[in-house]
């Protein structure tokens, strides 16, 4: 039996990227999936978002681990819209056990300079998004009566701060705070809530040319050149951790094996956060 087995998890940004990880590593435990993405791009983004395509494949690798799917087209800043994708995977499935708010979008400059646009999509989107998925499928969850995982994707920014990033880095401690509420006030109904933190990830909100110039300062930047850079970030000699490793943590906190974790901040981190690294040759 999979460690997941017969429960349902609700995912947002489930197009691609660490939402598509989450979905068929929870589904290769047994889950069944309902997946949302707004398969849309964002005018402050400067790298291209996920699409319909991107979703419906997320939809087949689930169904090829003889799992169920549903997907939807959600923006997380339209609650409505939400409520909807809840309801129909509720008419589907029955019940919903899990949610990862995994829905982001990431934009770069110093703070003086963002855009009243820029700052306020990156809230609305990696901020409010979160709390308005969370307002979508609690309520379900606590008039089922059987306890739940919520699981709600931060980052390293989350936990400290990073320049060029501080509309990111709100939004992503302000993700830490509601997490935190959340599994106090979700405690009596035996409902969990605890955050996910990455370093870097493998994935197209990194591999791209803004971030590239971002972190080396110059343009045209293969990815190649990237690897190097960024290795610089970590304790572990690695520019990158791969999608599936932030995964294996979703999962550990959605299963029984973590049935007392609460209020957490688990960090896959590659040991960027330790106040002192060595250099790497």
């Amino acid at each position: 039996m999979g460690r997941v087995e017969g429960k349902v998890a609700f995912i947002t940004g489930a197009a691609r990227g660490q939402g598509r990880s989450h979905a068929l590593r929870l589904a290769q435990e047994g889950a069944d999936i309902i997946a949302v993405d707004a398969c849309a791009p964002f005018a402050s983004v400067p790298y291209e978002m996920s699409s319909e395509a991107d979703l419906a494949e997320t939809a087949k690798q689930v169904e090829d681990l003889d799992r169920r799917v549903l997907t939807r087209q959600a923006d997380v800043r339209d609650l409505s819209q939400l409520e909807s994708a809840v309801a129909d995977g509720l008419s589907e499935f029955g019940r919903l056990d899990i949610v990862c708010a995994n829905a982001g979008i990431a934009s770069f400059g110093p703070a003086w300079e963002l855009t009243e646009e820029t700052w306020q999509e990156m809230i609305d989107i990696n901020l409010t998004g979160i709390w308005k998925t969370t307002k979508a499928t609690i309520p379900t969850m606590i008039e089922q009566g059987s306890g739940g995982s919520i699981i709600l994707t931060s980052s390293i920014a989350g936990l400290v701060a990073f320049g060029n990033l501080a509309h990111y880095t709100s939004a992503k401690h302000g993700v830490t705070g509601l997490m935190r509420t959340l599994a106090v006030e979700l405690a009596p109904h035996r409902i969990r809530c605890n955050s996910v933190h990455p370093t870097t990830v493998d994935t197209d909100m990194i591999d791209n040319e803004a971030i590239r110039q971002l972190f080396l300062g110059v343009s045209g930047a293969s990815r190649a050149d990237a690897e190097g850079g960024l290795m610089a970030l970590n304790a572990i000699p690695i520019p990158w951790v791969e999608a599936v490793d932030i995964s294996n943590a979703v999962l550990w906190l959605a299963s029984e094996e973590a049935r007392y974790v609460t209020g957490t901040t688990q960090v896959i981190d590659a040991g960027a956060l330790a106040p002192f690294k060595f250099p790497h040759a």
